[in-house]
């Protein structure tokens, strides 16, 4: 793990043993959170693991859950709006997840039915018919298989990069210097960068979402499972805010209407996808709103204020991932404390 999540976990710790979680509590709970997760699997150790913040273990999530249940309500995704008018009302959690991997069904399900929470899985369809990339795993592949790492591209935004990639520290290096470099640009040379990497090195990208990824029958047989619902993630899993608004408008509406036809129910929610302020922002919050989806979620941090009621498609949540699984964590996320830090003091970040 980086040295940024190092940092977080020792201040997880510290707002632990000052008891800050408690004290600190009236001024940063919200009215609820939303949890996010990827995966739930067993851990499989491995030296070069660039996406394990990703992934928590089965027995991570059942603490989480029960730590998280001792303040909260557990709520589905679309009573947030009603509970939001509802002043001093017990706090609520959501659980999400996003993508649609096949551990949420193997591993999530039985850990979130034993404590009786509802939870929404955000679904690409391109994942779920096989036609889309999940292009950061295929970049971690790639890296995994090389000595090093050269990149030769573009001439009006160009990227060269020549460096070591033989030990899993080099690796990580690599991946993270190549990570971040591609998106700070377009897309479409993120995606040309990755797909020229995965063929150089002999990575089958639809391998991977085969291994990985809920087909349309397991769609089917999981949103049938009591608690469960079903939410928009896009088609392709573009960062939105990189294209054009016919693009977004395209993306939103077809992965609504190709769910809603291959599981035959209703899609109320959206996720944004990447999620960040550099892939979603208000242009993105008033196509989702003229989708006509009910609420949409970002991965900005943050806990659910009554102020959130005016801006259901600008939501933030509380990530639940690998580098923090510790009860420290989860409690302080839970408390709200972080993010006095993060957002500055303000409750609303949706600029």
């Amino acid at each position: 793990m980086s040295t940024r999540y190092s940092v977080l976990r020792m201040g997880f710790a510290a707002i632990s043993a000052a008891r800050a979680n408690r004290w600190l509590r009236p001024f940063a709970q919200g009215r609820g959170l939303i949890l996010m997760l990827h995966h739930v699997r067993p851990w499989v150790p491995r030296d070069f693991a660039p996406n394990a913040i990703l992934e928590v273990t089965p027995d991570f999530l059942d603490k989480a859950l029960g730590i998280v249940g001792r303040s909260h309500d557990f709520v589905a995704l679309g009573d947030i709006p009603r509970r939001l008018r509802e002043p001093g009302a017990r706090p609520f959690a959501a659980v999400t997840f996003d993508d649609g991997y096949r551990d949420n069904a193997e591993f999530a399900l039985p850990v979130l039915q034993r404590h009786g929470v509802p939870w929404t899985v955000f679904v690409t369809p391109g994942f779920a018919d096989r036609s889309a990339s999940l292009w950061w795993l295929e970049l971690e592949e790639a890296i995994r298989r090389l000595d090093r790492l050269d990149v030769e591209i573009g001439e009006e935004e160009p990227l060269s990069l020549s460096l070591p990639a033989r030990s899993a520290a080099e690796k990580s290096a690599a991946f993270n210097q190549l990570y971040w470099q591609l998106r700070k640009g377009p897309e479409e040379r993120l995606r040309a960068v990755v797909a020229m990497l995965a063929e150089r090195t002999g990575v089958d990208g639809a391998a991977l979402v085969e291994n990985l990824c809920l087909d349309w029958n397991d769609l089917r047989a999981l949103s049938r499972q009591p608690g469960v619902s079903i939410g928009a993630h896009t088609m392709t899993h573009p960062m939105l805010a990189k294209h054009g608004l016919e693009m977004v408008r395209t993306e939103m509406h077809m992965s609504r209407v190709t769910i809603e036809r291959e599981l035959g129910r209703g899609v109320r929610h959206f996720a944004y996808p990447v999620g960040d302020p550099e892939s979603a922002g208000e242009r993105e919050f008033d196509a989702a709103a003229e989708a006509g989806f009910e609420l949409a979620v970002t991965t900005r941090p943050g806990h659910i204020f009554a102020e959130h009621l005016h801006h259901l498609h600008a939501l933030p949540r509380v990530s639940l991932n690998g580098a923090f699984q510790s009860a420290a964590a989860v409690e302080a996320l839970a408390s709200g404390v972080p993010f006095l830090l993060w957002n500055r003091g303000r409750r609303l970040n949706i600029a």
